[in-house]
């Protein structure tokens, strides 16, 4: 559930009430947040505060995090970079020196609010390699002239081929490997053996470090990781080039390389956004590549600044990717309860673990499922505080939308979506590996996009079609596409036909009830036997709606159109769909006999945060009404699944789940129903076998205990709603063990902060799904879980 618990809830209540008593007592408001330009020096990930003249860095913190007790042995992880002393730098001709500890510029120069942010489409069937850069600047600082700002990008086809070794470190749980040499759990389930990896060098370095990056300008380190410049350029300038013989990309003339290419991309001027501080510009650069027989490096820069790279996978080769959830935390809850030794904030240990990850074996893509983005601070913003104060639902409903809060809705989105995707960790894994993104409902208050507030599109619908709250929704989803997707459906139009759209993975739906915008689903290539699908189930939703008829017969249409030789679709979905029910929860909140509610309402016993502020129904019943599981929902994900089954038999394709929202890690799997007296058919053969990965938060806070307990003793509860189509499901007993190796009672459930690394076995075609759990909270550093989905054998 995505609940932070009673006592977050108690603690924001209280934050709320005393923000409340200061802006009435105050006659001078100042918005949510108020973003300034980005110094150069912090572009693409940020470094510790140096002076601005350039000189080597620091030696780094000795406050390295500390190891975790358990049964593997850990050392300290040991940098793998070596810095230049200044004993070296004298040493050196002056020339040298200056090439050294040059700082690159960009010219002309542009003032960056945020980005470069990278977006990965798909790969056509040429073998062309489709993405996107995004980045937003301030006007008022930045020079257009002689030519808007430009991306420039180059690549090596002849490179070595990068060999990635993971470390020796076991690093996932025990009983995998000593369970089950055939694969197999006691259920019938895939379970993969232990498989060796260990702490990359950025666990060296400290959250506001970082380690060594290109676009940190005062960084005079040897670089010598996948992300840090192993292959390829390094820290040197994107050499002078000239057009090759074959027409694409370029040739180098510097003598760095004889099969060097390069592209040159020009900003395309997406939006521009105005506010009190003044007029920014979004620019778009799309990027294509035609892909080589194995993996590369592209490195790329804006305006030829500081050297970026992100990493492409060969022709043939299916991608290696990570999926996370739940960048941010709920309301009440204190990021610093999260943040261990070492980390400036609670939001970066995990995402340091995953960008470990990534310099032991480059990701391709970083698929967001939902809530990258927490957006309840726009409930503070003060032209709100009018709207929110209302007490009764009516007088909520019915209250007429200003020109001031349009504006503070759009001035609160532009500038939590610049401070949250250019800080910290995560500012460094969007600019340095391509995303693919879905939105939920902590993106739009409405929607569930990220969505500013919890659960939209599970409220009444009279109350999503009231001014303030449609408007919320729309602007959610509007900054939604335009700075996770990088659209502008003004821009790019609404048609999805080949040619038609600058995506050509998108699947545009139907016009939503109430944030205006259609949906946008999107279906990309992960490689030549794997694809999966981004079903936007915010967009269309309502109370008794998740996706319209028109979306879903747009979405079947394009996946019966895949090209032969796909064996694996992996469909992403907000919410689990295979997942333990809330039946009896959801009847009692809803009862209006529940006492629990009408104490609520009344604010008596101090209940008044057990209803939700917009309509005063439980707080926790537009969590349980967005499930799929909930009865207004269960049909259509009855028909939703049997609907995949019959695409997956005739097709003889794999379909599997990913989903997010719950704040848990878990696996559920869809399977044909043991008849009597009849053998159970092995997962490969089960066209029906579909397996839910649900990974989930890699920022947020687990449920509290009590939550957990209650789900994982739901787990084994035998559920009949898909018998009628031969059709069973049950939870994976996955987390025998604690991430530290003791043995632990809920099997079913992991309430600790996670991610999922996910590669495909090309000798056995499996995808391998590794969930990795956080050891000890604040520490960042994980255990993998992994499960194996077979190929279809049908």
């Amino acid at each position: 559930m995505d609940n932070p618990g009673w006592h977050a809830h108690r603690r924001a209540q209280k934050e709320d009430d005393a923000y409340n008593r200061e802006y009435r007592h105050s006659a001078y408001h100042l918005p949510v947040e108020d973003v300034a330009p980005m110094d150069e020096r912090f572009i693409g990930g940020f470094s510790r505060d140096l002076a601005p003249s350039p000189r080597p860095p620091a030696l780094p913190p000795k406050d390295y995090p500390h190891p975790v007790p358990h049964d593997d042995v850990l050392a300290y992880p040991q940098p793998s970079q070596s810095t230049i002393s200044t004993s070296q730098l004298a040493g050196m001709s002056a020339v040298e020196r200056s090439q050294v500890l040059r700082v690159a510029r960009m010219e002309p120069h542009l003032q960056f609010m945020c980005g470069p942010l990278l977006k990965y489409d798909t790969i056509d069937e040429h073998g062309i390699w489709h993405g996107a850069a995004l980045i937003v600047t301030a006007d008022s600082g930045s020079f257009y002239e002689p030519h808007f700002p430009m991306l420039t990008y180059s690549w090596d086809p002849e490179a070595p081929v990068p060999s990635h070794q993971r470390q020796a470190t076991m690093d996932t749980v025990s009983q995998t490997s000593s369970q089950l040499s055939s694969g197999l759990n006691g259920n019938g389930s895939p379970i993969a053996p232990s498989r060796p990896s260990g702490l990359g060098p950025i666990h060296t370095a400290t959250s506001y470090e970082l380690g060594p990056h290109p676009a940190d300008p005062h960084s005079t380190v040897l670089p010598s990781s996948p992300t840090m410049g192993t292959f390829g350029f390094g820290n040197r300038p994107i050499p002078n080039t000239t057009r090759s013989a074959n027409g694409y990309g370029y040739r180098d003339e510097d003598g760095l390389s004889n099969n060097l290419c390069s592209e040159r991309a020009y900003g395309q001027e997406l939006w521009v956004y105005g506010g009190q501080g003044g007029t920014f510009t979004f620019w778009r650069f799309l990027i294509k590549v035609p892909l080589a027989q194995h993996e590369m490096k592209i490195t790329y820069s804006i305006n030829n600044g500081q050297n970026m790279d992100f990493w492409v996978p060969g022709r043939m080769q299916n991608m290696r990717w990570a999926a996370h959830s739940c960048n941010g935390f709920s309301a009440g809850v204190n990021p610093d309860d999260f943040r261990g030794p070492g980390f400036k904030s609670g939001y970066d240990p995990v995402w340091m673990d995953l960008l470990s990850k990534h310099s032991e074996a480059p990701f391709h893509a970083l698929v967001g499922g939902g809530d990258q983005l927490y957006c309840d601070a726009l409930m503070r913003e003060p032209e709100m505080q009018e709207w929110v104060s209302i007490s009764k639902p009516e007088d909520k409903k019915n209250f007429p939308l200003s020109v001031n809060m349009e504006l503070a809705i759009d001035r609160f989105f532009f500038n939590h979506y610049c401070q949250a995707f250019r800080t910290g960790a995560f500012a460094r894994a969007n600019s340095t590996i391509p995303m693919v993104n879905m939105c939920d409902d902590h993106e739009c208050p409405h929607l569930i996009l990220m969505m500013q507030i919890d659960g939209f599109g599970s409220y009444p619908d009279d109350l999503q079609r009231a001014p303030v709250f449609r408007q919320i929704g729309a602007r959610g989803y509007f900054f939604f596409l335009l700075f996770q997707c990088f659209i502008n459906i003004d821009v790019d139009g609404l048609h999805d036909a080949p040619g038609k759209h600058v995506y050509q993975s998108v699947i545009i739906g139907e016009p939503g009830p109430y944030v205006r915008f259609p949906s946008h689903s999107f279906l990309p290539r992960f490689g030549p036997k794997v694809y999966m699908l981004l079903l936007d189930c915010r967009a269309e939703r309502k109370k008794d709606q998740v996706c319209s008829p028109g979306e879903y017969q747009r979405v079947f249409d394009r996946l019966n159109n895949l090209p032969g030789g796909v064996e694996h679709v992996i469909v992403q979905l907000g919410i689990p769909i295979a997942y333990p029910r809330m039946v009896f929860l959801e009847t009692a909140l809803e009862s209006k006999f529940n006492p629990l509610v009408a104490l609520g309402r009344n604010g008596s016993m101090g209940l008044s945060g057990f209803v939700n502020k917009f309509n005063a129904e439980a707080e926790l019943l537009d969590d349980l009404n967005d499930h799929w599981t909930a009865r207004s929902h269960k049909r259509e994900r009855n028909w939703l699944i049997e609907q995949l089954q019959n695409f997956a038999l005739v097709k003889r394709i794999r379909v599997t789940f990913i989903s997010g929202d719950v704040h848990c890690a878990a696996v559920g799997v869809l399977k044909t129903l043991k008849q009597k007296n009849k053998p159970e058919v092995s997962p490969k053969e089960d066209f029906r076998y579909m397996v839910n990965i649900v990974t989930s938060a890699i920022v947020n806070t687990p449920p509290p205990n009590g939550v957990i307990a209650l789900v994982s003793s739901l787990a084994t509860k035998v559920h009949k709603t898909l018998h009628s189509i031969e059709t069973d499901e049950i939870m994976v007993p996955i987390f025998k063990k604690e991430p530290t190796g003791q043995s632990r009672k809920q099997k079913f459930i992991m309430g600790r902060r996670n991610w999922c690394r996910v590669d495909w076995d090309e000798n056995s075609g499996e995808l391998i799904f590794d969930i990795r759990v956080e050891r000890e909270k604040g520490y960042g550093i994980t255990t993998g879980y992994p499960m194996h989905v077979p190929p279809p054998g049908w």
